[in-house]
């Protein structure tokens, strides 16, 4: 009687704590008393047939020779290599939006290999096996806090987790116009914003932004034109967007009457275009009572000042208007 041959153990690796089934193929098995893994004996073995036993692997290290003993001798040897449990230590971005789609960096040991990478209970998105102590994933979609485990035939990781954020939300910003070339400091109140890497007007960033809260941003317009989308971005995505209007600068075409008394209470018309948001008329440096009529007319009450000349003009939401000549007369003398 021959003694047996081995050829192949399917699979040839597996975890270290062992107990996982492995097939020996070969022949002459017949009658086997005895299955080893280095000097270990299987922790259970069956002969199914004279050339397959099916056994399961008892705990080890490093790369053990497997040989089955029959009355008839002892087989040569194949190789079985106890692979090391994968850990995991760090995940870096630790957090990202609940619609998935972020590349982190798992960084452990023992990952060479690795057959599936999971947060909770989803499957990445996918991943790249980069080197022995780091996988690249993609997330898959969900929410909360999430354990995100490594698997390996070596077994299966202990977690690190992330977090899923939600998106922040916009309701307002104020003011709600300004002028277009910018440098308009408004406030923007919503939910989520604390974290916020980004706010942009339309698709050009503020000049600058500070987060004050939660719920608030302060932020500096940039230049630009007509009604933009105005969004704060975070680690959980992109805000809905509110509007903000760019305002053209007004400007005076004609005051009627163009003269008046030095005293005050001289009622006049300013006419313009771009006026509807007028929120100042000014007599040199003294301010007017005034209407806004339209968009292209503003009545006004002169101040009173002295005898000769002054500049005349409006400001608005777009800025400050080109400057007419207002006369003041003064009374004749008796």
């Amino acid at each position: 009687m021959a003694p047996p041959v081995l050829t192949s153990v399917v699979p040839n690796s597996g975890p270290a704590a062992g107990t996982n089934p492995v097939t020996l193929n070969g022949s002459q098995f017949t009658g086997a008393t005895a299955v080893t893994f280095g000097s270990a004996a299987a922790l259970s073995y069956t002969v199914t047939s004279p050339s397959t036993i099916t056994a399961t692997v008892p705990p080890g290290t490093g790369t053990v020779n497997v040989t089955v003993r029959t009355p008839a001798g002892l087989s040569n040897t194949v190789a079985y290599t106890y692979a090391p449990a994968p850990s995991l230590t760090t995940i870096a971005p630790s957090q990202g939006p609940t619609s998935g789609g972020t590349s982190v960096v798992l960084t452990g040991t023992g990952l060479t290999g690795a057959t599936a990478v999971t947060f909770g209970s989803t499957p990445a998105t996918s991943y790249t096996v980069n080197s022995a102590t780091q996988i690249t994933a993609v997330t898959p979609s969900g929410t909360g806090a999430v354990a995100v485990t490594a698997t390996t035939v070596g077994g299966t990781s202990g977690p690190v987790f992330f977090y899923y954020l939600n998106a922040p939300s916009l309701v307002s910003v104020s003011p709600t116009q300004g002028p277009t070339s910018g440098g308009t400091s408004v406030v923007l109140t919503g939910a989520g914003l604390t974290g916020a890497t980004a706010v942009t007007f339309g698709s050009t960033p503020a000049t600058s932004y500070t987060v004050n809260s939660a719920t608030q941003i302060t932020a500096v317009t940039p230049p630009g034109t007509g009604s933009v989308g105005c969004t704060v971005t975070g680690p959980g995505g992109t805000s809905n967007a509110v509007i903000y209007a760019y305002v053209g600068a007004p400007t005076l075409t004609a005051l009627s009457p163009a003269q008046g008394p030095t005293d005050a209470g001289a009622t006049m018309t300013l006419t313009g275009t771009g006026l509807t948001t007028t929120f100042a008329v000014r007599f040199g440096t003294a301010p007017a009572a005034f209407s806004v009529l339209s968009d292209t007319t503003v009545t006004a009450i002169a101040p009173a000042g002295p005898a000769g000349s002054v500049a005349v003009s409006v400001t608005t939401s777009g800025g400050t208007s080109n400057s007419l000549a207002y006369q003041r007369v003064a009374p004749p003398a008796i």
